[in-house]
């Protein structure tokens, strides 16, 4: 072999063992990188399913397929034409009974917990704190007038999920709300799950005898603290979720079934800041595409969690490996139902349930009168 060949046969030696090294170090990199997740994981007591991978399909160069065609109010809407028997949840938060004319919590300077200084309260959410109502029920009967389902009518969101209903493809709402306006809608209760109870019922907090709505109003309007008429000792709370105590079973038992089975999620006026409800968003199946209807983004993925690779939050990034399924329409909850119905085609249906239902409503009131 000439000098000339052997010296390029050395070359291409030193840059194979280059590519040996450099492959090496790759590997000892992903693998370290992979233990300090995985220690991470353990240590946060957080799942390791889909750990790591989005990491992995941005350097395998892998394309991720997206759930919508376009991620888009557009692109939800097309993706409900083109799915026949279509399964939608809706979840709700305050923020579709704003324009009804009752306050959500958490907005500055109009939410509850903003206006609760004549109460002297150790802290807001004191109200709703179980202790606290045991010791001092009166702050929370007070404020009660303000949250009673009395006069207030459901609105342009309420009825858009009545008319998911209607047509079939609501598998079950979800609310925060307390309120029972989805009860009013019409909405059956069977396809409602109220997660933080309901003014609906009552029940004595010492024999538990049950009470109905009807019979708390009347109480409360007149300022009185609900007493029970058959133990004569029990204050009658409705039966809302307050602070420290869990939530219903049925909030437990229907959210294992349905959100493993839902083809879209609708989230509508919620903080999405309030747990276990919140979380409800990660229930889904990935290739399940999230539609928030809200004044703001809320519930995205933090740094942590895009770091470790988990699904938990949303996305509104399409580039993201977890991406392309999350649409944000921003702005308040009546108008973006209203589009959305629009869009479908149920715009005039949607408005012409409204009037029907108004209609209705008022003479109900003329005859109680």
């Amino acid at each position: 072999m000439d000098k000339e060949s052997k010296e390029n046969r050395k070359d291409d030696d030193l840059t194979e063992e280059k590519q040996n090294v450099s492959s090496k170090s790759s590997n000892v990199d992903d693998s370290e990188v992979e233990k300090i997740r995985r220690y991470l994981a353990a240590k946060l007591s957080v799942g390791l399913t889909g750990l790591g991978c989005e990491q992995r399909t941005q350097r395998s160069g892998e394309s991720q397929q997206t759930t919508l065609r376009e991620v888009s109010l557009d692109g939800i809407v097309e993706y409900i034409k083109e799915k026949a028997d279509c399964k939608i949840i809706t979840m709700a938060g305050a923020g579709i009974s704003t324009s009804a004319g009752i306050p959500d919590f958490r907005s500055p300077s109009s939410g509850l917990y903003y206006k609760l200084d004549k109460y002297n309260l150790p802290h807001p959410q004191a109200i709703f704190e179980l202790d606290f109502f045991m010791k001092n029920p009166e702050p929370f009967f007070t404020l009660a007038k303000e949250l009673l389902p009395e006069g207030f009518k459901p609105t342009i969101s309420h009825y858009f999920i009545r008319l998911l209903w209607e047509k079939g493809l609501l598998l079950r709402h979800y609310t925060q709300n307390i309120d029972t306006l989805e009860r009013v809608a019409g909405l059956p209760s069977d396809k409602l799950v109220e997660a933080h109870g309901t003014f609906h019922t009552g029940h004595c907090l010492k024999c538990r005898a049950p009470y109905t709505l009807t019979w708390m109003k009347e109480q409360i309007t007149k300022g009185i603290i609900p007493k029970c008429e058959e133990c004569d000792e029990g204050v009658v709370k409705p039966d809302i979720v307050f602070f420290g105590e869990v939530l219903p079973e049925r909030f437990q038992e229907l959210a294992d079934q349905d959100f493993v089975q839902a083809d879209l999620l609708i989230i509508m006026g919620s903080s999405l800041v309030v747990q276990p409800f919140a979380s409800l968003v990660d229930r889904v199946q990935t290739t399940c595409p999230r539609l928030l209807i809200n004044n703001k983004k809320v519930g995205m993925q933090d740094r942590l969690s895009r770091f470790l690779g988990l699904r938990q939050g949303l996305v509104f990034d399409a580039k993201s490996a977890h991406g392309g399924r999350d649409v944000a329409w921003l702005g308040d909850c009546d108008t973006g139902c209203q589009l959305l119905a629009d869009k479908l085609g149920w715009g005039d249906e949607l408005r012409a349930l409204i009037q029907k239902e108004y209609d209705s409503l008022k003479a109900d009131d003329k005859s109680d009168n």
